[in-house]
Formats: structure tokens, sequence, C-alpha cells
């Protein structure tokens, strides 16, 4: 809900829809996406989409629920979050799932595909559009993450095999852990403090992250898809 181009994106559609696919055994996440994002457009429609029948619950706060896969199940989202959908498959999946995905999409839709562990305290997506990927977010609770590279785990399926000396994404994290470390004289101020320092230093390095201008609950680095592509197998 503070990403720019998401927002732009759902304030200009005329009649906005969200998917959550593979919300899981529960909706709870699709909920509170809908909830968070009607401050932003309030007349906002979000379904939540489940390959398993059994996991498709009746509507409940304006959310309605139906069977659906890849394929949307017909629909034209303005917007699609499919988290911890595509780590069940190998990588080699990967692009035939977003290609699939995007396909269905409204003109301007965009696609969430993220992994989090099972609190949400760790967190990386890509945003993608129809011409491909757009962009890598990290996301974490300064609390309860020692140093940016623990994120490593949570890296969606198109890089998580890709953490390794040569990669462009192993090179961000690297740089990044080095970074925290030269910021560890701000820890009294807090994680927060010590990050934003920290991500300065890699914006200094030549490292394209983007610059958030409010404060922030999580820990978080943005980038450009293109600083972390995988190198061409």
């Amino acid at each position: 809900m503070h990403d720019p181009l998401v927002t732009s994106r759902l304030l200009d559609a005329p009649n906005p829809l969200v998917v959550d696919l593979g919300y899981g055994a529960s909706p709870v996440t699709t909920l509170e996406m809908a909830r968070r994002l009607r401050t932003i457009r309030p007349d906002l429609r979000v379904t939540g989409l489940e390959i398993d029948p059994a996991r498709v619950v009746p509507a409940q706060e304006n959310v309605t629920f139906a069977r659906g896969g890849f394929e949307l199940a017909g629909l034209r989202p303005n917007l699609v979050r499919a988290f911890n959908v595509l780590r069940q498959y190998p990588e080699s999946a990967v692009p035939e799932a977003w290609s699939t995905i995007l396909s269905g999409l409204a003109p301007d839709g965009l696609l969430l595909d993220g992994t989090c562990d099972e609190l949400g305290r760790r967190c990386a997506w890509v945003l993608l559009d129809r011409t491909g990927p757009l962009s890598l977010t990290l996301a974490w609770d300064p609390f309860t993450v020692d140093q940016p590279s623990d994120i490593a785990e949570r890296l969606p399926k198109a890089l998580i095999h890709r953490n390794i000396p040569g990669e462009p994404i192993h090179a961000l994290l690297t740089a990044a852990d080095r970074a925290w470390s030269h910021a560890a004289p701000l820890a009294p101020y807090g994680p927060r403090i010590r990050w934003r320092h920290a991500a300065n230093l890699l914006r200094q390095e030549g490292f394209p992250l983007r610059p958030y201008r409010r404060r922030l609950r999580d820990n978080l680095l943005t980038i450009p898809w293109s600083a972390v592509a995988p190198l061409p197998d």
C-alpha cells in the first residue's frame, strides 16, 4: 500500500480488482490486505483464490473467495498478490507461471510474487507488470533479524538459488551486510536508524535503492530488478 506504482495503478483503475492467489488454509491475509488497500481505494473489490476447493470459504467483509490457480479463474485483476505460491515449484517453472498470471491481468495490472516466513517478519517480493519484473523488495522486522542477508532464505523462487558468488543478488546481500556492520555505531539508536544509515551507504556504493521518505515500521530495501536479475545460465 506504500508502493507508489501499486497505489497509482489502483487509483487510476475505474473499477479496481485485487486477487490474493493461494491464500492458504485461512483467508486472514486476504482480509487484512483488503482492509489496508481500502484505505487507499474504498471501492476496491478483493477476491481470494485457492486451487483446493476445500479451502474456499464464504464471502466475508465484502471479500469473495473462489477456486482458481494461475489462470485467475477468468478474472482480470489490477493487482495479484501471490505469496508462498511459487516456492513450491522448481525454478524452471517460474517464467511460465509468471507469463500465465501476467496474461490474465488487466492491461496495467501488476503482480506481486513473494515469499515470507510464517509470522511475516521476513519477506521478499518481486513486482511485475506485463513487460516483466520491475523491482525486488526485501522487508524485515528490525527487532528479529540480525543482518540483511538473513532474508536470503525467503527470497522468491526466481532468486533463492542464485544467492551464490558471482550473482547480483549475492553481491547485494553481501554489500548490505557490510553496510550494516559499518553502521554498528548507530545501534544504540535502534535498528531502524541503523538501517537507514546502512541503506545510504549502499547508495554511495552505487546500488540504486529506492529512497523512502516516510517513517516505516519495517526495514525495507527496494531495488530495480535489473540490478539483481539472475545472470544467464
